[in-house]
């Protein structure tokens, strides 16, 4: 042991420890370094230098892709059918070509003979599919639905008429009709110039919604399915799936705000207020003729009436499955899954059952309002209606796809849309608290008679009045009627 180790060993036993002396060391040697500690410096000059980077790659990039694009489009008439003709090959086709060329590489690079043969065969039947799907197809298709509106149940049949417009005869075919999320497939026989063929396909309408119908298109390739070549002829159409509805007499309700109301500019030949008379024109009602003035004019003269305010219902339907005792704490679907049903037209869910007999109800008052002549606005998720006929009405009721929705917002529009209403209806049920219902009718004026009606499939149809309002509870959509007259028309 040398005399330094002895006197640092004696140092440390005495509980002294000397830092060895940085006079005279080399630079960086032996010198202790601090931990360096992230300060918002250094991330402002990190961020600096990341953005000025980033800035520094798009100035590069930006003059290539300006010129990539430039000749694209230079270029379009040249690329594009070349990519349309790409898009005929299928990947089963792909797979196919791949298969066959690199079988033919190896074979050559190491003289494999059965490698060939296989690249031979698998080469000369993409050629050969290629040149099926070669050739131009002149058709004429017509796809129709009829009739294009149906209620829930009903059903709705469709034909397609394929005529061929060539000079020549035209080789079997695929045609293909999309109906909902399914489609329709048809093989065509071979059609000399000028046939046609028809086939009829049936539309299930088991559930409310819009189903779309086409675009019809043909598929034109090979029996393998290496190569397939699609054309579109028609367009797309819509077959509304209208919800069930019951016939209802006539509300009556508002009447007495139309006797009592204020009158208009507007002229009509059947109302309250007497206006003037005039003489009679070809199509004028007989009842409106005023005889006694006839006899002394020596001519027909009929009566006038100015319009008075004319009664205005309301509607708001709940299409929140939550509130419903079918969907209540069950829903979580996601869009895709309402969307499927939709277009599909399948059979409502246990879920939804209840608002689907919300959507019923809403409509049926909706249609039995219309016939009655009277104003009629109805609100349900995203679809709005007012001062409509009862087909717009309910071509509105098929899109309505049930989600949560904001009772007191869904009432402001409504009040907003309305503001003359003299009879308002929400149908809801019997998880929406009360105190939302009374925030929502009470957008309304004091004098305007607020309806709720509860679905409530496991409680006894009855009538309560409470807190200003007529709350009717509905186990079926049957009763709907007998409520109505016992809580509402007068």
């Amino acid at each position: 042991m040398t005399q330094q180790d002895q006197g640092a060993t004696s140092s440390r036993r005495a509980g002294r420890f000397r830092m060895p002396s940085r006079r005279g060391a080399p630079a960086g040697a032996g010198a202790p370094v601090a931990a360096s500690v992230p300060t918002a410096a250094t991330g402002a000059r990190a961020r600096a230098v990341t953005g000025t980077t980033s800035r520094g790659i798009r100035q590069i990039t930006a003059p290539i892709t300006r010129s990539i694009v430039q000749v694209a489009g230079q270029t379009e008439g040249v690329w594009r059918p070349v990519a349309g003709v790409l898009r005929w090959v299928s990947p089963l086709g792909w797979t196919i070509l791949a298969l066959g060329l690199v079988c033919w590489f190896v074979g050559a690079r190491w003289g494999w003979t059965e490698l060939l043969m296989v690249a031979g065969a698998a080469l000369l039947l993409f050629a050969i599919c290629f040149v099926l799907a070669l050739g131009r197809t002149k058709v004429r298709i017509l796809a129709e639905v009829d009739p294009r509106r149906v209620v829930v149940g009903d059903p709705a049949t469709g034909r397609i008429l394929v005529t061929n417009e060539a000079r020549t005869p035209m080789l079997p075919i695929l045609v293909e009709l999309p109906v909902g999320l399914s489609a329709a497939r048809f093989v065509l026989p071979a059609l000399t110039p000028g046939h046609a063929h028809e086939e009829l396909f049936v539309v299930p309408t088991s559930r409310r919604g819009v189903i779309q119908v086409g675009p019809a298109t043909t598929v034109q390739g090979d029996p393998l399915g290496l190569m397939r070549r699609t054309l579109t002829w028609t367009e797309r159409t819509e077959l509304f799936v209208h919800p069930r509805t019951v016939a209802l007499e006539s509300l009556g309700a508002g009447l007495l705000r139309d006797l009592e109301g204020s009158t208009t500019e507007d002229v009509s030949m059947s109302d309250l207020a007497f206006h003037a008379l005039r003489e009679y024109q070809p199509g004028d009602e007989r009842r409106y003729i005023h005889w006694r003035s006839s006899a002394k004019a020596g001519k027909l003269l009929v009566r006038q009436f100015l319009d008075t305010r004319r009664s205005h219902v309301t509607i708001l339907v709940d299409p929140d499955p939550e509130q419903y005792r079918s969907g209540h704490g069950k829903t979580g679907r996601t869009d895709r899954d309402v969307e499927r049903d939709v277009m599909a037209a399948n059979a409502p869910t246990a879920i939804q059952a209840d608002v689907e007999t919300a959507i019923s109800v809403g409509s049926s008052i909706m249609v039995r309002v219309m016939l009655d002549e009277q104003d009629c606005t109805i609100v349900c998720g995203s679809q709005k209606v007012t001062k409509a006929v009862p087909q717009v009405g309910l071509d509105a009721m098929s899109r309505v796809e049930p989600g949560p929705v904001d009772l007191f917002t869904t009432s402001l529009d409504a009040a907003e849309l309305a503001p003359d209403t003299s009879t308002c209806f929400i149908v809801t049920g019997p998880h929406r608290p009360f105190i939302e219902l009374q925030r929502a009718a009470g957008q309304f004026p004091p004098e305007v008679t607020r309806v709720i009606v509860v679905i409530d499939p496991q409680a006894d149809h009855g009538i309560r009045r409470g807190g200003g309002l007529v709350i009717l509870t509905l186990p079926a959509l049957e009763d709907l009627r007998t409520l109505l007259v016992g809580g509402v028309a007068r």
